[in-house]
């Protein structure tokens, strides 16, 4: 294995600007990420605060004990009761087999900036993932994309819930998942690790009750030894320890959302892109009443209700709710950091390029809630390059960074141009240049008989090249049949580096790479020392 970095210019504005030009974007955030004066300040601020330790040690220890986990990250939660322990945090969905690579990139971000800031500070830092099982958005995480010939092809759980209820209350259908996952591994080539990891996940899979627990127990079975602690934000006894941050998050709700609002229209007037959905009455909490997860906002008379009228609550209602039965509560984009804030006392958090842009936005409602923004770091980025795709770029002398970037469409029809002699382009453009002159004389002529001529002499032109073009079309298709095989190495690395227009992440699952090289390939990633101040990692295999 060998990983080597590379640099990509990152599509989105706000966060081009949080890596390159961070002075433009610094009135948005508490800490800059870069500067390692950050680590001993925040240190130092969560020293001065106050977190239920003990009870919240307690709750993840029984948490993890249900889902198997190895013998250090107990270890671990025993040493968050201790005053200077800190956390490096992340979170994601519950996504199934851990949904998109990226999940795992957040876990290995977490455990590589743990380590780093244990060893400078010192003091204990534990990495923890926070899975967001309070999420309903089961379109969300209900199938893994595989590749599919030249292309990626989604393969869905055949499960619809009842009620649209948090993740983790919905109980898997054990049969249909079972089905899901042996048609999952249909997809993959036989191979020396095949047959050991379909039976072990089928395995996790019959003793996980919820899709948080299966993704728990995933994420244990790849990541046994490095310490990491999984957190279900919707478990009830995480309820009860939240009820007074709930309160704080009910008495201050207006401040909280007409200081995000106020950051977003600034945002907004600067040009950045705007991925954070909220306006002035968004209260930014959900109410939850038979299975249903029901989004609160405020109306002109202070009172709390669905969109659809669903709930309505007065303020003492609902701050009664949040007192006696806060299990009945649960946190949206806005105020989960606030709540992970209150919770853990965290040294940093690490997203991804879309939560920065959203977290940009964030430091007024931690300030409202009295609490400090911690230290936002960028997640490691990336690209699994099997064997015979790394065989095929060097076959075409292409540059890792190109494939990933753009893919490799363009460079394919270039290629197969230039395998005819003239090349296929160049022979078409100077047909179409010759016709040009040629045709000239009779566009002149018709342009001064006056009428609709000249206009009907242009589009004669525009017929003439529509030909060559459909020409053209054909004989690249004669020419890709004949280079059936390099057509297919095209293809090959365009699905693979840069699948649907975008990053391997994105799309791609454990599954082909687990199937490939075992599942201990992402602690063999981990292994390697990785510096937060790279966009990007290319792992050749």
């Amino acid at each position: 294995m060998r990983i080597d970095p590379i640099d990509l210019e990152p599509k989105q504005s706000l966060f081009r600007d949080y890596k390159n030009n961070y002075e433009k974007i610094a009135d948005r955030f508490s800490f800059h990420p870069f500067e390692g004066a950050t680590w001993e300040s925040r240190f130092s601020r969560l020293k001065e605060q106050s977190y239920q330790r003990e009870e919240l040690a307690d709750i993840l220890k029984r948490m993890n004990d249900d889902w198997a986990a190895p013998e250090k990250t107990l270890e671990n939660v025993e040493k968050l009761r201790e005053e200077d322990s800190t956390v490096v945090i992340a979170g994601q969905q519950a996504g199934l087999l851990t949904g998109p690579l990226y999940s795992v990139h957040k876990i290995i971000s977490v455990l590589q900036l743990a380590k780093e800031k244990e060893n400078e500070l010192h003091k204990p830092v534990i990495p923890v993932f926070w899975i967001a099982g309070e999420d309903h958005d089961f379109d969300e995480i209900h199938h893994v994309m595989m590749k599919k010939d030249d292309h990626m092809s989604k393969v869905t759980i055949d499960h619809v819930p009842e009620t649209k209820a948090s993740v983790s209350e919905i109980v898997m259908d054990k049969e249909k998942a079972s089905e899901w996952l042996s048609d999952v591994f249909r997809m993959v080539k036989e191979t020396e690790h095949t047959q050991d990891v379909y039976k072990e996940m089928e395995r996790l899979l019959q003793e996980s009750n919820t899709y948080s627990d299966f993704f728990a127990k995933v994420v244990y079975h790849l990541f046994p030894d490095e310490g990491l602690v999984l957190f279900d934000a919707h478990a009830p006894e995480v309820r009860k320890l939240e009820s007074s941050y709930f309160t704080t998050m009910i008495e201050q709700n207006k401040e909280i959302a007409q200081g995000v609002y106020a950051v977003l229209q600034k945002n907004r007037q600067q040009g950045y892109e705007i991925l954070l959905d909220s306006e002035l009455e968004d209260a930014h909490l959900f109410y939850h009443r038979d299975g249903e997860r029901i989004l609160l906002m405020r109306d002109e008379e202070g009172r709390f209700r669905g969109k659809n009228n669903e709930v309505v609550l007065t303020k003492e209602e609902l701050l009664q709710i949040a007192k006696q039965t806060p299990e009945r509560l649960s946190n949206n984009v806005v105020t989960r950091p606030l709540m992970q804030e209150s919770l853990f006392p965290v040294l940093a958090f690490i997203g991804g390029p879309g939560e920065i842009n959203y977290w940009s936005a964030l430091k007024p409602a931690f300030e409202a809630a009295g609490l400090c923004m911690p230290p936002v770091l960028p997640r490691l980025s990336f690209t699994l390059i099997d064997r015979k795709t790394g065989q095929d770029m060097e076959k075409f002398q292409i540059p890792p960074r190109e494939a990933i970037a753009v893919g490799v469409s363009e460079r394919k029809l270039n290629w197969i141009s230039s395998m005819s002699a003239p090349p296929i382009r160049q022979l078409t453009e100077q047909v179409k240049m010759e016709i040009d002159r040629v045709h000239a004389p009779l566009r002149k002529k018709s342009e001064s008989l006056g009428g609709d001529l000249k206009q009907l002499a242009e589009k004669n032109l525009e017929y003439l090249f529509n030909n060559i073009d459909f020409l053209d079309k054909r004989l690249h298709q004669s020419m890709e049949e004949r280079y059936q095989k390099e057509m297919s190495q095209f293809d090959n690395i365009n699905v693979t580096v840069h699948p649907g227009g975008g990053l391997q992440e994105r799309m791609w699952s454990i599954v082909p790479w687990v199937n490939q090289y075992g599942v201990t390939l992402f602690q063999q990633m981990n292994r390697h020392h990785m510096s937060f101040q790279h966009d990007h990692y290319v792992v050749y295999l």
